[in-house]
Order: structure tokens, then sequence, then C-alpha cells
């Protein structure tokens, strides 16, 4: 088992996601169930990205990696990162994020996902999401994270391949036990707002900031169930007053 994630802006605008882009995608997605993923949502709406994830038997992971895109395909009101996909390593373009982790087969299927977003493609998001990632890697409680953010084409399995011109990353890391969630998100978050110009956002917040900065939104998609992990570590982290 593993879960898969797919990003990609498809608004039509640089800052956002609709309502009825959210709601179209939203009423879609039980399709990848239909198709044999055990779990599948809307994870991470980051500024104007979208990630869908599924909890998928290794042996469908080609189907539903092509089913989520088009349904992002079907849903787009621009269809954006979509189009940089290509069948050969030569003609990727700017195009989807992906992002892939191994799940236990003795647990629940238990995930951190991490969506960024830029405003310009400003370069340094991959450092960002990289050092997400490396936090996150080797912790207690954690079975596996996905691969790092590099340099070059990228393939997809069952859809293509991409270029690293993609500027939105998604990162996962999948969870053992209930108590690591809050370890393991609060780390790789910690690293990832360690960097310049970086802000947490909750779920479907506009990326209403200073041009040249990155917004990172954190899911914690545990069985099936989003939580969006930015409103309790808000609460958290808040200066106790003594």
């Amino acid at each position: 088992m593993k879960v898969s994630s797919i990003g990609a802006d498809i608004s039509n605008n640089d800052t956002s996601c609709s309502n009825s882009l959210i709601k179209n995608l939203e009423d879609n997605i039980s399709h990848l169930v239909d198709l044999g993923a055990d779990k599948a949502a809307l994870t991470n709406i980051t500024g104007d990205d979208v990630v869908i994830s599924a909890f998928v038997p290794d042996e469908l992971l080609e189907t539903i990696n092509q089913a989520m895109v088009q349904i992002l395909r079907d849903n787009a009101e621009d269809l954006g990162d979509v189009e940089g996909i290509s069948s050969t390593p030569e003609g990727a373009g700017e195009g989807i994020s992906y992002a892939e982790a191994r799940i236990r087969q003795d647990r629940y299927p238990d995930a951190i996902i991490m969506a960024f977003d830029t405003y310009g493609g400003e370069d340094f998001v991959g450092e960002v999401a990289n050092s997400a990632r490396l936090a996150a890697q080797g912790m207690s409680g954690v079975t596996d994270v996905s691969a790092p953010i590099t340099p070059g084409v990228n393939h997809i399995p069952g859809v293509g391949y991409v270029s690293d011109k993609t500027d939105d990353p998604v990162i996962i890391a999948t969870i053992e036990n209930l108590e690591s969630v809050g370890s393991v998100a609060g780390a790789m978050m910690g690293a990832a707002l360690g960097n310049k110009n970086v802000y947490l956002v909750k779920r479907g917040a506009p990326s209403h900031v200073i041009p040249g900065s990155v917004i990172t939104s954190v899911t914690a998609y545990m069985n099936g169930n989003i939580i969006d992990l930015a409103v309790p570590f808000e609460e958290r982290t808040r200066i106790l007053r003594l």
C-alpha cells in the first residue's frame, strides 16, 4: 500500500482556488475509490494549487495516478500545470507535482502531506520542501518519506514526465501511530518555516503574501479523514503570557 499525491495549479487566477473549483473536484474524487483506491480526498488547497491524495494498493498505483490527472483535467478552470505533462522526457514542461510513500500493511493508512505554493516560481521552494522532508526522515513513528525534490525531468508512474520547472512541490511522511503525528508534523513545519520568507497557511487560504515568498499547508490524512494542522498548531504555538 502507498499514499500517492498529485498537486496542480488549475485555477483561473494566480492567488486562490474558487469555491466552484473545489466543489467540482471533491464531487469527482469518489471515482478513485470506484477504481480501487482505499481512500481518496482533496487533501491540500494552498493558494492557487490543489492536491489530490489517495491510499492505493501497489498494483493500482498507475491506474489511480492516471485517474487523478483526469479529474484535474476535467475540472480545470485553466489547464495550466496539466499541459506540462509529456509522454517523453524531451517534451516535459512545467507540470504537476507528485509524491508517494509506503504504508506499513499492519497499520491504519495515516500520512502528513505538505503542499507548497509560490507566486512567482521562487527557486528556493525545493530547498524548503526538502528541509521539511529531511526533518521527518528517520524520526520515530515514521514509516517512509517521499523522494527528495531534485533537478531534472521527473517521471510520474502512469502519467508521464514533467520538468524541474514544476515549482509547487508536495511531500509526504507516512506515520505508524497517532502519537507521532504531532511531533513529526511539528518537526516538518519547523524546518520549513525556518527558511526565509516561508509562511504557514490554513487549507484554502489565498497566497496574499509579499511576492518572493512561499506558503505551505500541512494536512494530516488519517485513515481517509482530513485534519488541517495549521489550526491546532496556531493555538499550540501561542506565546504564554506569564
